[in-house]
């Protein structure tokens, strides 16, 4: 071991702190990813699951030294212990969160009201105003407030910052983002489209834009964010005019286990006639709904396999699918005005070739095509699938939510470190 030459002899210049943790925070899980944002390069990835349970589970992967994934088990009570689990990993592989080389923690947060239009450091006055809006996010937002108190509890020295996922969305006008209802009971209780998956929308969004050869103020983008939450948005030059979730993320497309757009009278029509409670009217929507209320699974690998075999009621899954999708991609032609590129990404949008090749088909006269071969390529890199003299690109960009979160994080905290490389 080589020893360290006496302080009087040091010439080493202080470091700069130049990593970024992001945390992912669900009610019963944590996602977390550690980025050197000099390179914007991954240092180490894991996800804690069923905290609370005695099965807890951290699968840990460090992104070097070619050791490969660890893995423990055994109960984590709480989110504290989650992430002291994954403390405990990171500094195993020298990436402890006591390093002077860390400069924030980023932190996912779904909602954000009106108020939050950009990443934000957490203060206690923060945190009240994320707590605030729980009534428009339970499901989220509790988990994402535990996720930070945690974090600040670790390192209280350290800017904790909210990324959150409606802010791309603040950017749509009000006669996007308003519904029809009495004014004084819509600003009352809140109620307006937010919209979500904003971090993916604007990540790809402009990285459509680069694949283009373009800046992106200079480009209009539909982008179509297909997993098993999946969400369209109308970007023009930058901003979001448009995005097909509202309030909460149960508006819009077709999902896995969501119904997306439903006439509002049936939650009425089912609590009268099938006597359902409020609660059962949630669950049916949320989780009973989409493509597995449709024909019984929400992965579209399977719903495929099963249409190859003849299945009618996944066919009819899948049709009611890519119809919404379509009746999407047309109406933010129409308020774009003018397309140069449509994008698919995330699960199914990245890895569905059918998905695409049935979504764009019959819009010829939007411009709209896709090659069969380019389209039938697999890749990880952003790609464009459209013939080569196509009036409109048809693209498939790979989303990188946590990258998003790390590039805003860091141009929060150190505003002089410049513009990375993408």
């Amino acid at each position: 071991m080589t020893t360290p030459a006496p302080d009087h002899e040091s010439t080493a210049a202080p470091v700069e702190p130049h990593r970024v943790l992001v945390l992912n925070s669900g009610s019963s899980s944590v996602k977390y990813q550690l980025l050197d944002m000099r390179d914007r390069s991954r240092l180490a990835s894991g996800l804690v699951e069923r905290i609370g349970e005695e099965t807890s589970r951290l699968v840990h992967t460090p992104m070097a030294g070619g050791g490969g994934p660890r893995e423990r088990t055994g109960r984590m009570a709480d989110h504290g212990a989650a992430l002291r689990a994954a403390a405990e990993e990171l500094t195993a592989d020298g990436l402890g969160l006591d390093s002077p080389e860390l400069a924030a923690i980023g932190h996912r947060v779904v909602h954000g009201g009106l108020r939050f239009t950009a990443p934000t450091v957490v203060t206690d006055e923060v945190l009240k105003e994320i707590e605030r809006l729980v009534p428009v996010a339970p499901l989220h937002n509790p988990a994402n407030i535990t996720g930070i108190r945690t974090a600040r509890a670790l390192r209280p020295d350290l800017p904790q910052v909210a990324v959150f996922d409606t802010a791309f969305h603040t950017t749509m006008p009000e006669a996007a983002a308003r519904y029809a209802i009495d004014v004084e009971t819509a600003d009352a209780h809140r109620i307006r489209r937010y919209g979500f998956h904003g971090t993916s929308h604007a990540y790809v969004s402009r990285r459509t834009a680069e694949l283009l050869g373009k800046a992106p103020e200079d480009v209009n983008v539909i982008v179509l964010h297909l997993g098993n939450g999946a969400s369209a948005s109308a970007v023009a030059g930058g901003l979001c005019v448009e995005t097909s979730m509202g309030l909460t993320p149960l508006e819009g497309l077709v999902m896995g286990t969501r119904s997306g757009d439903i006439d509002p009278a049936v939650t009425f029509h089912l609590k009268r006639v099938a006597g359902m409670s409020a609660d059962e009217i949630d669950v049916l929507l949320n989780k009973r709904s989409g493509l597995v209320g449709l024909c019984g699974d929400n992965d579209m690998r399977e719903i495929r396999r099963r249409i190859d075999e003849g299945d009618e009621r996944a066919a009819l899954a899948f049709d009611i699918y890519i119809h919404r999708l379509k009746k999407y991609i047309g109406a933010y032609a129409a308020v774009l005005g003018r397309v140069d590129a449509v994008a698919f990404t995330a699960g199914v949008g990245e890895n569905s070739a059918p998905v695409r090749e049935a979504a764009i088909a019959g819009l010829e006269g939007f411009g709209l095509a896709v090659d069969a071969g380019l389209n039938a390529r697999r890749s990880g890199e952003p790609r464009l699938i459209s013939p080569e003299h196509a009036r409109v690109a048809v693209a498939v960009v790979p989303t990188d939510e946590e990258l998003e979160i790390a590039d805003q994080t860091f141009a929060l905290v150190a505003p002089d470190a410049g513009q990375l490389d993408n």
